[in-house]
């Protein structure tokens, strides 16, 4: 009887299958994580393509630990992504701080839609040139150089312009 290596892997993985189990319960320290791997790596051992393994125990330790790796990859790669999360819906805290949610309140929003209104209308009465100005530098995102090209005037034209502009709407925004 001529064996492939598949079907000698499949053997060994009989043979070996308490140890295996064994292996997997020392390294998670769950039996049902541990159950979960013997049962993942029997499928592995039905997918592997049939090949010479010398060591088919070898193999199959190597295989079973590998498994671990990956899990505790993933459960590392996940509790990373939730703890991103956590910290972008609340503020960071530290342990014993209760986490304070960070979305805005009723009464932010209508401040933010004031600020808002007050800006634009303060936009909307700068002067002809400083309008002009603020609008294709902060609005369009124009560089100075390419605001002054537009408009045909200096650069340093373009920063007076900027200046009187951003006077002006930090004398709006105070009041």
């Amino acid at each position: 009887m001529n064996l492939d290596g598949e079907d000698r892997l499949e053997i060994a993985y009989g043979v070996h299958r308490a140890d295996l189990m064994r292996l997997l319960m020392a390294r998670t320290g769950d039996r049902t994580e541990a159950e979960d791997l013997l049962q993942e790596l029997w499928l592995k051992v039905q997918q592997q393509p049939g090949g010479p393994v010398e060591n088919g125990r070898a193999y199959l330790f190597r295989m079973a630990q590998n498994l671990v790796i990956d899990r505790l990859r993933e459960r590392r790669r996940r509790m990373e992504r939730e703890r991103r999360w956590s910290d972008e819906v609340t503020d960071f805290a530290r342990a014993g701080i209760e986490p304070a949610d960070r979305r805005k309140t009723a009464e932010d929003l209508i401040l933010d839609r004031e600020e808002i209104a007050t800006l634009t209308s303060a936009i909307t009465n700068l002067p002809e040139g400083a309008r002009r100005v603020f609008e294709l530098h902060k609005l369009q995102g124009l560089s100075h150089g390419e605001v002054a090209a537009h408009l045909g005037i200096s650069k340093s034209g373009v920063e007076k312009h900027m200046a009187v502009a951003m006077k002006y709407l930090r004398r709006a925004l105070m009041d």
